[in-house]
């Protein structure tokens, strides 16, 4: 007896026989990557614009070079682009009202969005550079790119100050703060064993 084979779809072959992608389980996975979250800055024609990010990277370590991804057409890469330079925020593992604040589209504009928060002026940049963060980089823009629905800045980093205490992370859609415990510290790193014939 003969069994007729089951009808594959346009989508199916296209993808060898694999299941088609499910794009809404992509997008979750992606929810999973653990990053550190900061605050850009940006003072242009005296008017101040801060926004919050969870993708700030090192692109290059000579010269280096951080890249942070925002929504393309944001006001931020608008302001970013014609000052030519920008700061970055590392924010601390307190700070998740701050995230939540910069990350709010219902917050004021300009000036007011610092209100009620201790910062002090970039001395190299002029961008806001908000107290309590782990580190401050001032970055010189040195280009852009447009990357699907984001937008990728590339800032030379033209001076860097660092701070203590824990950071800041977005996973799994939500913000997370604690102690970083390292899982094999240096002087313990397992070593390969050698196999020897009996």
């Amino acid at each position: 007896m003969s069994v007729a084979a089951e009808p594959r779809t346009a989508q199916s072959l296209r993808s060898g026989g694999r299941p088609a992608p499910d794009p809404a389980q992509r997008r979750r996975a992606l929810r999973h990557l653990a990053s550190p979250v900061s605050v850009l800055t940006v003072s242009h024609s005296d008017r101040l614009h801060g926004t919050t990010v969870s993708t700030v990277t090192t692109v290059s370590l000579s010269p280096l070079i951080l890249g942070a991804c925002l929504k393309a057409g944001s006001v931020f890469a608008e302001l970013a682009a014609a000052e030519g330079r920008f700061s970055v925020n590392v924010l601390g593992g307190t700070q998740g009202p701050v995230a939540r604040w910069f990350a709010d589209s219902s917050r004021p504009d300009g000036a007011e969005q610092f209100a009620g928060l201790p910062w002090h002026a970039d001395p190299y940049g002029r961008a806001p550079l908000l107290e309590g963060a782990l580190a401050h980089y001032t970055c010189r823009l040195v280009g852009s790119t447009v990357v699907g629905d984001h937008e990728v800045l590339l800032g030379r980093v033209v001076h860097a100050v660092t701070g203590d205490g824990d950071p800041l992370l977005s996973f799994a859609g939500g913000l997370f703060a604690g102690a970083l415990n390292p899982v094999a510290p240096r002087n313990d790193t397992p070593t390969k064993k050698e196999n020897t014939a009996p």
